[in-house]
């Protein structure tokens, strides 16, 4: 049986890292209304082991919203104490009330081997991936403004001048979509179609040389 050299067993150990990739932290992001959450809860009915990290937020629960799956729910005094201890890798007061993300939720997602996602907005991305460089960020997109504006008013309970601000702030959103490493255009009917590419991009930065695990 021919034995393998040490230039061979060197080269062999440099596909170590390919054969048992570091899990993938994707940050998905993009205006209200675009389907983001639709997108996430399809990835998680094809893919059963990807992790999706659930905010923590200080407001009260509205009804039929469940601990653990839409929020966690904590105190503003919490919250507050958490953001003091360096606990939250990123957060934002809106509106008078807390959101944010908690690095040990993320650390525990990650340390089970399994890819996960976060749901932010753009600014709390942009924190994400200058704390995280290691994270894939990736804009969830409409096919133009007038379709963002059709689905907002579908989904009803805005009064126009929250529509509006809901639109300027898509507007400002739009902006920054070149800070992201992939955009991906969810069209109309075609959410699968959507799954499919935002599944492409975590299996290609699987794939990517140079990769280390995230650190958070």
């Amino acid at each position: 049986m021919q034995t393998l050299s040490a230039r061979q067993l060197s080269a062999e150990g440099l596909l170590k890292p390919f054969l048992s990739p570091p899990p993938v932290l994707a940050v998905i992001s993009g205006p209200s209304g675009v389907g983001k959450d639709s997108v996430i809860k399809r990835l998680q009915e094809q893919n059963r082991s990807l992790q999706l990290v659930v905010n923590c937020t200080s407001r009260q629960p509205r009804p039929g919203e469940v601990e653990g799956i839409d929020y966690y729910f904590v105190s503003r005094q919490e919250f507050e104490r958490m953001v003091q201890a360096g606990e939250m890798l990123e957060y934002a007061l809106v509106y008078g009330q807390y959101k944010g993300n908690q690095r040990a939720r993320i650390r525990q997602a990650l340390a089970k081997g399994a890819d996960t996602i976060m749901r932010l907005d753009v600014q709390g991305a942009a924190t994400v991936k200058r704390l995280a460089p290691g994270c894939v960020t990736i804009f969830i997109a409409p096919p133009s403004l007038d379709i963002l504006v059709h689905r907002l008013q579908e989904r009803g309970g805005d009064s126009p001048e929250q529509m509006q601000r809901r639109l300027d702030t898509a507007v400002s959103e739009f902006s920054r979509a070149p800070e992201f490493d992939y955009v991906v255009v969810n069209y109309e009917g075609c959410l699968d179609q959507t799954v499919e590419m935002v599944e492409a991009i975590i299996l290609a930065a699987k794939c990517r040389t140079g990769r280390q695990p995230v650190l958070v």
